[in-house]
């Protein structure tokens, strides 16, 4: 029996998603039918290589086993406990935790506003996939269904994962910085972001757990940005790995080591690419910030000591 069957793609044009369909057959009878989302700006997930395609939805295919779900569920207990308010949002959530397409009509709570709802969740970080037309068979006619997939909230990367403990830990770690923005941010909106991009890894520089770094090892490797910023920077990361021009935020082109283009000395893939990304502000954004902070204050400090032209008169 094929483990993992894939049925094409599909975009989803008005919430400018793109979804895999798949069939998921597990040894021990189970089976899963439904949309792994390929684009999905809001955990940045951007995939359109085959084979980046191929290893995310094998890391997918491990998350939906129901006999993940008990401990998804419980983790996300933990969540919404401090969601007291949001109680209509939750109304909707819940009845998604079947991790089934799931008809609007006839069962989602009777709500004119389900679209905003449904996309409060996903600005949560809930993965959500969405089939315009599918047939229900309590409705008996075709409906749009949303189907739940029990990732973790922001989603998880093509190439390394962790837990929701070790996610905590991080963001815990990194005091809720965000890197971005440069100031405190709401933990529940941040995610760890690995300063050295995804793009530019090789096979050999994925590790296979993340459970064993340091807390100095985090503090070296990772930052904490919102899902947009997060997606925003894979953009610039992909446009830099293919043109060798590196990205500058907000406008400025300042580096606090190297320029624009890319050092020819060091390779372009690979863990000792990682050498070429330092200095991009998108790489390090508090370095960045400080550097470039310091480099204002020498110039304001050299304007302020020029002679006052009315002093020679």
């Amino acid at each position: 029996m094929e483990k993992i069957i894939l049925r094409g793609q599909r975009i989803h044009s008005k919430a400018s998603e793109k979804y895999v369909d798949v069939t998921f057959n597990y040894d021990d009878g189970a089976v899963w039918d439904g949309s792994v989302p390929i684009e999905y700006r809001r955990t940045g997930t951007n995939l359109t290589e085959d084979e980046a395609i191929n290893n995310y939805i094998a890391q997918v295919y491990d998350y939906c086993h129901p006999s993940q779900y008990q401990q998804w569920k419980e983790d996300q207990q933990v969540f919404w406990e401090d969601k007291i308010k949001a109680t209509i949002t939750k109304s909707f959530f819940e009845p998604l935790t079947t991790f089934k397409w799931t008809c609007i009509s006839c069962q989602l709570p009777n709500n004119p506003n389900w679209a905003r709802r449904i996309q409060d969740l996903k600005e949560m970080g809930y993965t959500i996939a969405t089939s315009t037309a599918r047939y229900c068979s309590t409705c008996s006619k075709k409906n749009t269904h949303l189907i739940l997939l029990p990732l973790l909230r922001g989603g998880i990367s093509g190439y390394e994962t962790w837990s929701p403990t070790l996610r905590k830990r991080i963001i815990r770690l990194l005091q809720s910085y965000d890197a971005y923005e440069g100031k405190i941010g709401n933990k529940d909106n941040l995610l760890p972001d690995h300063k050295f991009p995804e793009i530019r890894w090789e096979n050999d520089t994925r590790r296979d757990s993340l459970e064993h770094l340091t807390n100095d090892e985090i503090l070296e490797q990772f930052q904490l940005m919102s899902n947009q910023r997060n997606q925003q920077k894979r953009e610039v990361c992909r446009q830099c790995s293919q043109s060798n021009k590196r990205g500058y935020p907000f406008g400025i082109k300042y580096y606090y080591q190297g320029g624009e283009e890319w050092d020819k000395t060091i390779p372009t893939i690979g863990k000792e690419a990682e050498q070429g990304c330092v200095g991009c502000g998108w790489y390090d954004f508090e370095v960045w910030r400080n550097s470039l902070n310091k480099t204002l204050d020498k110039f304001q400090q050299t304007i302020s000591d020029l002679p006052d032209s009315t002093d020679s008169k």
